[in-house]
């Protein structure tokens, strides 16, 4: 099943959320680490795999949007409180901006800086430079912009995947499994029944 139900996410929406979150999750990690190595060779290398991770991920997430506005989303399991509602939802805003802002932040570090280091995207294609100011305190005030963007969205990232968490093994509800395969809903309440839970 390739396309979203009432019930449970189609494979492509399954794809691009894995995908995205796990390439996101990494980039934190990588964008913490390259400042903080002496070495310039291995740090080149770092900063240009990580400004080409953010570009896919801005491919992605550009393809991602156009997806969901052709697949509405599941339903809501009716074990979620209105307020649990609003949260997820203002997550789930939250981390999509993230998905657009942080990476166009960070071009706008590379577009802004003073040395002009090109960006090549994976060593195929060569990213132009945003029509940005060019100086120090640009380049300081972008990358501010971005490492605290990108910060605040793992913070969200992480309270979304302990709320996944909780639902799944405190409320034992349909969340969580509706992202992992379009047929787990189903084996899932199947399994309730023959254990007598409710979802």
């Amino acid at each position: 099943m390739l396309r979203n139900n009432k019930e449970s996410y189609g494979l492509v929406s399954i794809a691009f959320h894995w995908i995205i979150g796990l390439i996101f999750l990494g980039q934190i990690v990588l964008g913490y680490l390259m400042v903080r190595t002496s070495n310039f060779t291995l740090q080149f290398s770092l900063y240009q795999w990580h400004k080409s991770f953010g570009f896919l991920i801005l491919g992605l997430s550009i393809c991602r949007l156009l997806w969901k506005v052709a697949n509405p989303r599941p339903r809501d399991p009716e074990t979620m409180s209105s307020l649990e509602r609003m949260a997820a939802h203002g997550a789930h805003i939250t981390l999509y901006l993230s998905l657009f802002i942080v990476p166009l932040t960070g071009w706008a570090v590379a577009s802004s800086s003073p040395l002009q280091i090109p960006t090549f995207m994976f060593n195929l294609v060569v990213i132009p430079q945003l029509p940005i100011t060019i100086s120090d305190s640009a380049e300081a005030f972008w990358t501010a912009s971005h490492a605290w963007l990108a910060y605040l969205s793992g913070f969200v990232a992480v309270a979304h995947i302990l709320a996944a968490l909780h639902h799944h093994f405190w409320k034992r509800d349909t969340i969580l499994m509706r992202m992992l395969s379009p047929n787990a809903v189903k084996n899932q309440k199947r399994a309730f029944k023959l254990t007598g839970k409710s979802s």
